[in-house]
């Protein structure tokens, strides 16, 4: 997202790409002062747009909006934890937040989860729906692929189980089926090889109301 501005500033939509470390289309935009900067491309934005950025722009999908200015029961993503941090809420392909009220300087959105979070007025987030929806709706099918598809993200790939290991590999490995048949809290001075499952744990089981 683009610094803090006092006025309104117009932008065009120069190009949309794919970014191998992230799962949603972004977009590339060049404003009329010519500054340039990268976003998370809305469903339905094509290049060529016209989108605005600033406390004037028109609530419409695209647009970067503070939150107090969009009306209750828009969707919105890419939110800002502080006015001007860029973005930390609601990125995920296909996700989007809805805003449900206000109360004196703050706006109450309903996240991706279900729950609702409070954000200043002034933190603003794009109008619309982060692009790349369904895309969890196609099977990866291949191994290869998957493989391919968590490199790009720095993810290890395939990820053994503990319970799968032997004994001396992992505090789960071992025994005559696959289940962590020991108490799995461990102190929070344990070394490094031994901080698997509950971590200090304070209590464990069903909490009873």
């Amino acid at each position: 997202m683009p610094p803090l501005v006092s006025g309104t500033l117009t932008g065009q939509v120069t190009d949309i790409f794919h970014n191998p470390g992230i799962s949603t289309p972004c977009a590339m935009v060049k404003l009329q002062n010519g500054e340039t900067f990268c976003v998370p491309a809305c469903d339905g934005l094509r290049v060529g747009q016209t989108i605005s950025v600033g406390p004037g722009a028109p609530v419409q999908p695209g647009n970067i909006v503070p939150l107090g200015n969009v009306p209750e029961g828009s969707k919105v993503y890419m939110i800002e934890a502080q006015p001007g941090d860029g973005g930390k809420f609601v990125r995920a392909s296909g996700t989007y937040g809805i805003v449900v009220g206000r109360e004196g300087r703050e706006t109450i959105v309903q996240l991706p989860s279900g729950k609702t979070r409070r954000f200043l007025s002034e933190c603003r987030a794009i109008v619309g729906i982060v692009a790349g929806g369904g895309r969890v709706d196609k099977p990866f099918v291949k191994a290869g692929k998957k493989y391919h598809h968590m490199r790009a993200k720095a993810k290890p790939y395939p990820r053994t189980r503990g319970v799968a290991m032997n004994v001396v590999d992992h505090p789960f490995g071992g025994g005559r089926r696959q289940h962590c048949g020991r108490p799995r809290c461990v102190s929070r001075n344990a070394p490094p090889g031994q901080k698997v499952g509950l971590i200090a744990a304070r209590r464990t089981g069903i909490k009873k109301v």
